[in-house]
């Protein structure tokens, strides 16, 4: 008898205790943490559909027409979502480009400098390499510079 009183004034109700606490606290946290702005939106239509059916009370057009809205929402959000992507593609596309032009014209700019070559600057007229010029001897001097022309040619 004692065993019985125990269990039923002591064991069983904590045992209840327990199932509510797990019910109520633990798996009500986890079902808010999942929940989510859409999922609450998506869930109106259906109570709206069952508070009609059970209650036997008129619903009147408009609520009907928020009911389909927000059941629709999805498909508004994705068209959403699509025509947000294809602009932000046609963005990359564009800096992408601008960076490929950047880039070449870097490159160009580099070269260019490079063929300019600041260091060393010459005349335009001027050879890139001197020329020797021959020794002059006693006989060329007496030639009457007959040699003097093809040196310079």
């Amino acid at each position: 008898m004692k065993q019985w009183w125990r269990r039923w004034t002591y064991e069983v109700p904590l045992a209840i205790g327990d199932a509510l606490w797990e019910v109520l606290v633990v798996q009500l946290a986890a079902l808010l943490d999942r929940l989510t702005v859409r999922k609450v939106i998506a869930f109106i239509p259906v109570a709206i559909i069952v508070l009609a059916y059970y209650h036997r009370i008129p619903i009147p057009p408009e609520l009907m027409l928020v009911g389909d809205f927000l059941a629709y929402i999805d498909i508004f959000s994705v068209l959403f979502l699509l025509g947000v992507l294809s602009r932000v593609t046609t963005i990359l596309f564009v800096v992408r480009q601008a960076a490929a032009r950047i880039v070449l014209l870097a490159g160009s700019l580099v070269a260019r400098m490079q063929r300019m070559d600041v260091r060393h600057g010459r005349q335009r007229g001027a050879s890139s390499r001197p020329r020797r010029k021959p020794d002059r001897s006693e006989d060329d001097r007496a030639l009457g510079g007959v040699w003097d022309q093809a040196a310079i040619a």
